[in-house]
């Protein structure tokens, strides 16, 4: 059982109703609020990771960002405070996406059809995106990331690898899978019988194995130091 750590008064966020906060948790959640809008923004660019000859969509950077802050929140505060955290993301993912058909439909000013044209038509082209996509993003998005959690936190065990190697190796193994699952939903739901989807899978799978693997446990330890770095500080 892994109970919040004490947070110094002067460093703790509390509410009207005197509730309290950890300042690290405070500070994830925003965190975590911004990444989920971020990635649906990244997907459209897709980039090749050097020196292999893999692709995958930008989005997957927030959104490892997102694995690394929720596997950090179930390692200090639970299993549950994480889970939490999830579910909430559904709140900025889904006000964006209600923003961004707001901004689409209300007509251009005269001065950016007139002078701007290129850049109008760039930008509601790549904004502009199928009903599928967009039902696609939320499915892989709580699936894996609850996957996530529950990988991390059943590796866990009963206080086993609570040491640096150990976190690193179950952020790694919990990442890899819960994005390869992650992977497998989203191209099937957006794009399958659109085209052949075989090529982009194995490489969209592959490609985000390779980043939780050496990436993310990396990350999850520098998180997890610099939350209880910031729990911690003395006023």
């Amino acid at each position: 059982m892994n109970d919040p750590p004490p947070a110094a008064a002067p460093f703790a966020v509390t509410t009207p109703r005197g509730l309290s906060m950890p300042l690290a948790m405070f500070v994830y959640t925003l965190l975590y609020g911004g990444m989920t809008v971020l990635a649906g923004v990244l997907a459209f660019k897709q980039v090749q990771l050097w020196p292999t000859s893999l692709a995958v969509e930008s989005g997957i950077f927030p959104f490892l960002l997102l694995v690394v802050i929720s596997s950090t929140l179930s390692q200090l505060y639970g299993r549950e405070a994480a889970k939490r955290i999830v579910w909430w993301g559904f709140l900025p993912l889904g006000l964006s996406a209600l923003l961004m058909q707001l901004v689409l439909a209300l007509p251009a000013s005269p001065e950016m059809i007139a002078f701007r044209p290129d850049d109008l038509a760039a930008f509601e082209r790549v904004h502009q995106s199928t009903w599928r996509v967009w039902m696609a993003g939320p499915a892989s998005y709580i699936v894996s990331l609850l996957l996530n959690i529950w990988i991390f936190d059943r590796l866990r065990g009963r206080g086993e690898g609570e040491g640096t190697l150990g976190l690193m190796i179950r952020g790694a193994i919990a990442s890899a899978l819960s994005q390869a699952v992650d992977s497998v939903i989203f191209i099937t739901l957006a794009f399958y019988g659109e085209f052949d989807i075989t090529d982009l899978m194995i490489g969209q799978v592959l490609a985000k194995v390779f980043l939780s693997v050496v990436l993310v446990p990396l990350l999850i330890t520098f998180g997890v130091r610099t939350a209880r770095w910031l729990d911690g500080r003395a006023g």
